[in-house]
């Protein structure tokens, strides 16, 4: 079991909203609407996005790691390893 699993329902609603954000900058797009309000949409979106991901490195770090570190040495290195490239991809511009 991952270690989000206990938050799995709360994380699939945030990702319904942030599905149902996408298809209104769709919409927006489509009625040709300001450029500054789709921007500002596309904004809230990537910052639910980012939020979500948080979240996934938290529960990451929190139980994927942590029981790692109880497995030893090599594979406690290797789920840092893997943490600390996720955070690089989602800090990367």
């Amino acid at each position: 079991m991952h270690g989000y699993a206990e938050r799995s329902d709360e994380l699939q609603a945030r990702l319904r909203r942030i599905e149902g954000q996408i298809r209104g900058l769709q919409r927006m797009i489509e009625e040709d609407r300001y450029c500054i309000d789709v921007l500002t949409q596309i904004s809230s979106a990537t910052k639910a996005l980012q939020g979500v991901a948080t979240t996934m490195l938290d529960e990451h770090v929190r139980h994927c790691v942590r029981d790692a570190i109880d497995q030893g040495a090599e594979s406690a290195d290797e789920k840092v390893e893997e943490a600390l490239e996720v955070v690089h991809r989602l800090i990367k511009r």
